[in-house]
């Protein structure tokens, strides 16, 4: 664990814009964090307490550059809620007593999970649901500030709440207070676009204390903030017997939940869009720092704002020396300069909220989504209207079951397709999508690109038993893609082998990894391995099923004229199988096989003349199922022959050293078609043949 992570390697340049950063971010924290404070049903100057400490225990675990932590709209709503429903009146003794007891098991909760290592939840986030989490968020929060442009109290609650809200103070708008407050957003919105760089903000917030000290615009309705008495905030003393413990730990985890999924979202969002890296867990213990330091202040819990990470960003911080720098100006100004902050009209300050907060509507993912994929643009809103209409918390339920939705969805529908070669071409290639690619005669050979299992395996079946003709020979089922196997799906295959089988086709498997292999021996289907139903290569699968190669197509009528020129042949994509697919196949089990497959040909061997014709056509066909063998895979069969002499019958035991000649001839013309057709594995081979049949090394 690292104090000040984002503090490492610090570079002087950095300084200007990180202190530029923290001055705005600080100003703009005044009214936000009085504001919210208020609506978790604290005195207002509760909201400047929580920006100091809290800010610094953040900064000093936080491994985000960007984020700024403080007092926040959701944890506010939450607690806010709570004292509600308790009967607690706001800023009351009960309610004072209450609140930070809610912050400090909130902080409790947070290091609950970091130990049991929770972050693991953004893994389950897919970017469409963050955009509209975090979209959602921002909405919510804009138009809780839109009755403050008015002259009304800010909102709370869902959207419904929210609305009715706005109606209400529509009946009691002060145009005094709208005009500042409309104007204001024009300027910072106007600036944003032509002048991205000029602090408007601060201008803007220097006009409106000028209006108020010059002008008397709070005799005309315009609201100003509350005057703070100078001072820092004391320490607050948990009063465990003076409050509900079972109700404060239960707000608190429900606080530590959502700061949690919030905060680290739209970290994850901040980050990946500015490129660096979290340590997602460490933020969990930043959270959780920054919620045990507001308890400690008699503040409410805070979280990560996104309001004001975004101007953090637009005036281009560098690290958490934004929050050092705001926590420090906010501490300052709570001991010497607290008198301005009553001349601060809040209509102009929630302009500026506001005119963060648009950033962070991340309508141009929206926009994108809807043009690349109806299905994820879908679940953007989805997520987004979750947040709006049923709050933060069942917000990120929606997010992460849609999450789910998506990807069960995903591997439901995988890219699965029928394949086949182009005349005088060697690659394989989709049937549906190359007009010049045709099946190959007798031969079905169907890619399928995800992982087997229950919710999927039916797709693969479906799909093979519609493929399958009156002629048909041959199933190659190509797995390269496929990293899991099921029991679902196993089953599913040996139905598939079975009913196959029953229909004179041979059913193979090709191309996935040697761990497929031994889930397939525990899954119950080992056998097909031993019955040689699983090769390494599509190429291999094809000959030892006995499809001639170069390959006949299956050419349509109408089509043979036109591709007279080229032939109908074509030359399928792959090594002839030259890596020990035994090895592959079989793992550590390999040299018993070979050894076993080796007796086996011994057992045919009964004259010289046996021993001639091995030597000169090779051991395929007399090794059972493996019915064809790649170079390496029969040199190490050959060899482990001559290591069996013993078991030859007695009458060929005693011509052993001709015996032995006759296999070197054999072994030689391998390595002869290694040198020609692979020269890169001559040198594999001689060093192969150095090392004994169960030293063999595994590949794949």
């Amino acid at each position: 664990m690292r104090l000040f992570p984002t503090l490492r390697n610090y570079k002087l340049e950095y300084i200007p814009k990180d202190i530029f950063s923290g001055v705005i971010i600080a100003a703009v924290s005044i009214p936000i964090s009085m504001g919210y404070a208020q609506i978790a049903g604290l005195p207002a100057v509760y909201g400047l307490y929580g920006s100091v400490l809290p800010i610094l225990f953040f900064a000093l675990f936080s491994t985000s550059k960007q984020f700024v932590f403080g007092v926040d709209a959701t944890p506010a709503a939450i607690v806010g809620g709570a004292i509600a429903a308790h009967g607690f009146v706001s800023e009351s003794e009960q309610a004072m007593l209450y609140i930070p007891m809610v912050a400090l098991f909130a902080g409790l909760w947070l290091i609950v999970f970091y130990f049991l290592r929770a972050d693991k939840i953004i893994d389950f986030i897919s970017t469409p649901v963050m955009g509209g989490f975090i979209s959602g968020i921002a909405v919510t929060i804009i138009l809780m500030q839109v009755p403050k442009l008015m002259g009304s109290p800010a909102g709370r609650g869902e959207i419904l709440d929210l609305s009715k809200h706005i109606l209400h103070s529509l009946q009691y708008i002060n145009w005094l207070s709208l005009a500042m407050g409309s104007g204001a957003l024009v300027l910072l919105l106007a600036a944003k676009r032509y002048m991205p760089k000029f602090p408007m903000a601060i201008l803007i917030m220097a006009f409106g204390v000028l209006a108020a000290v010059f002008f008397h615009v709070e005799e005309k309705g315009v609201i100003l903030l509350s005057s703070v008495e100078p001072g820092l905030p004391e320490l607050f003393i948990p009063q465990f017997h003076r409050v509900d413990l079972t109700h404060a730990a239960g707000r608190g985890l429900m606080v530590a939940v959502v700061v949690m999924a919030e905060t680290l979202l739209a970290e994850n969002s901040f980050s990946v869009k500015n490129g660096y890296k979290l340590d997602i867990r460490q933020e969990i213990l930043a959270c959780a720092a920054g919620n045990l330091a507001a308890s400690a202040v008699g503040c409410c819990p805070v979280n990560g704002s996104i309001s004001r990470t975004s101007m953090n960003e637009q005036y281009g911080g560098k690290t958490q020396g934004v929050s050092i720098t705001a926590a420090a100006v906010m501490a300052v100004i709570l001991m010497t300069a607290t008198g301005f902050i009553g001349y601060l009209p809040v209509p102009v300050l929630t302009a500026i909220v506001i005119s963060a907060l648009l950033n962070v509507v991340e309508s141009h993912l929206a926009v994108r989504l809807f043009k690349v994929s109806r299905s994820e643009f879908y679940i953007f809103i989805a997520a987004g209207i979750g947040v709006l209409w049923l709050g933060t918390i069942y917000g990120v339920v929606i997010g992460i079951l849609l999450s789910f939705v998506a990807m069960i969805l995903k591997a439901t529908n995988p890219p699965r397709a029928f394949r086949g070669l182009v005349p005088g071409k060697s690659a394989y290639y989709d049937l549906d999508k190359n007009r010049f690619a045709y099946p190959i005669k007798n031969v079905v050979i169907y890619r399928f690109s995800e992982d087997m299992f229950f919710a999927n395996i039916k797709v693969l079946q479906s799909d093979i038993e519609s493929r399958i003709q009156d002629d048909t020979k041959v199933v190659v089922i190509d797995a390269e893609a496929v990293n899991n196997i099921d029991f679902t799906a196993a089953d599913a295959i040996e139905m598939l082998f079975q009913s196959l089988e029953k229909r004179g086709v041979r059913l193979y498997i090709t191309g996935h990894t040697a761990q497929i292999n031994e889930q397939m021996r525990h899954l119950g289907i080992g056998h097909f391995i031993e019955e040689g139903r699983v090769r390494r290569t599509i190429l291999s699968a094809l000959k030892d099923a006995g499809i001639e190669v170069p390959c006949r197509l299956d050419i349509p009528d109408e089509d043979e004229e036109r591709l007279k020129r080229l032939g109908n042949r074509a030359y399928p994509q792959g090594e002839e199988n030259t890596l020990e697919e035994f090895v592959w196949a079989f793992g550590q089990d390999s040299g018993h096989e070979i050894e076993k497959r080796a007796l086996h040909v011994i057992s045919l061997i009964r004259t010289k003349e046996d021993v001639v014709k091995l030597s000169e056509k090779g051991v395929d066909r007399l090794v059972s199922s493996w019915g064809y063998l790649g170079a390496l895979d029969e040199d190490l069969l050959l060899r482990s022959i001559t290591d069996h002499v013993e078991s030859f019958p007695e009458e060929l035991a005693e011509e052993a050293e001709k015996i032995f000649e006759l296999i070197d001839v054999r072994r030689r013309k391998l390595r002869d078609r290694l040198l020609r057709e692979h020269p890169e594995m001559t040198e594999y081979l001689e060093e192969s043949r150095e090392h004994r049949i169960g030293n063999s090394v595994c590949i794949g």
